[in-house]
């Protein structure tokens, strides 16, 4: 992965963002949207994942070109549920399989903890989804279940993986705040 720079998004990153989204929305099952989110709706996105003290980082490559994004985000609004977290991860179409992902993975994961998260949820759409389940059991997660046909796209039914990872001290000792 030489030549790759992880760094916090900007707003001038959105447009290459969205680009990145908009494929794996119109081609896959990782996301349930049915249609790809413009510009100015992705910058909204990002916006309140900042303004809640959640970190949004890209992975930048040669030229300044940004190769993948991550960020984390509220699992759940009710404060019970305030120190846990929700990753999502979406690397270019023509740079998978080269280790982006779970750099930028492994990157979230050491902001979240480091922000006293002490939970992260993987919630993987569609079962057959093997990189992004690999991705994540290489990085720490484990499954915790599987909603069966919770979703429609392309025409069929999708499943949800659910995956979680400890974050910090985990469960072992009260959080602090």
């Amino acid at each position: 992965m030489s030549g790759i720079t992880l760094r916090d998004s900007r707003a001038e990153d959105i447009p290459a963002i969205a680009a990145i989204y908009g494929h794996w929305v119109s081609t896959g099952l990782a996301s349930f949207e049915l249609s790809p989110p413009d510009v100015a709706e992705m910058a909204k996105r990002r916006e309140a994942v900042l303004a809640a003290g959640f970190p949004y980082i890209v992975a930048e490559g040669e030229g300044g070109r940004v190769l993948g994004y991550a960020y984390a985000s509220h699992w759940r609004t009710r404060p019970a549920y305030r120190f846990s977290c929700e990753n999502s991860v979406y690397v270019h179409k023509d740079a998978n399989r080269g280790g982006i992902g779970r750099a930028l993975l492994e990157a979230l994961i050491a902001r979240c903890a480091a922000q006293g998260l002490r939970l992260m949820v993987a919630v993987i759409g569609d079962s057959a989804n093997a990189p992004s389940i690999g991705l994540h059991k290489a990085c720490g997660f484990t499954m915790v279940g599987t909603l069966p046909a919770v979703g429609w796209k392309f025409d069929r039914w999708v499943d949800s993986v659910l995956m979680t990872r400890q974050l910090g001290e985990g469960a072992t000792t009260p959080p602090v705040g």
